[in-house]
């Protein structure tokens, strides 16, 4: 894990990898807790007997939007960023999907920096992140995942 304790040590990983993240496997509970929680229970989600003879993927698959979730997640373990007073989710920019997350894969991060800058005082780090899903070759998504620090 990468402890990084100011925004000087920040933007020495400037257009480099930060780290990649350990696998976690997405289980049919996880999906259907975050069906609950977001009041989306599509049927491709959710319902697992419809999903092995309806659905092209003969198994119910991730929500698009809980892969993405788990980016604060996986952030944590590959970086400790600390003396912060706040940090803020700031935005996502450039995002695509590149293939769904099936029950039971196993998903991590891997994080490179792509810019940083000093805003009178607080810390943008805009931070290239790839949702790999293991035993797989494309992405299940990447972009530009955008955070505020204001370090102590």
């Amino acid at each position: 894990m990468v402890v990084i304790t100011s925004h000087a040590e920040f933007e020495s990983y400037l257009a480099k990898e930060i780290g990649v993240s350990p696998w976690h496997k997405v289980t049919q509970q996880q999906i259907n807790n975050f069906a609950d929680a977001t009041l989306d229970h599509q049927w491709i989600h959710v319902d697992v007997e419809r999903a092995k003879t309806e659905s092209p993927f003969k198994t119910t698959i991730a929500h698009g939007y809980l892969t993405l979730s788990l980016v604060p997640f996986f952030w944590k373990q590959i970086a400790d960023v600390r003396n912060l007073r706040m940090e803020v989710n700031y935005g996502i920019e450039q995002l695509r999907f590149g293939q769904a997350v099936l029950v039971d894969n196993e998903v991590r991060c891997r994080v490179s920096l792509k810019s940083i800058i000093n805003l009178r005082g607080t810390t943008k780090a805009t931070l290239y992140i790839q949702l790999e899903i293991k035993d797989q070759p494309k992405n299940a998504f990447a972009g530009d995942v955008v955070f505020l620090y204001h370090f102590i």
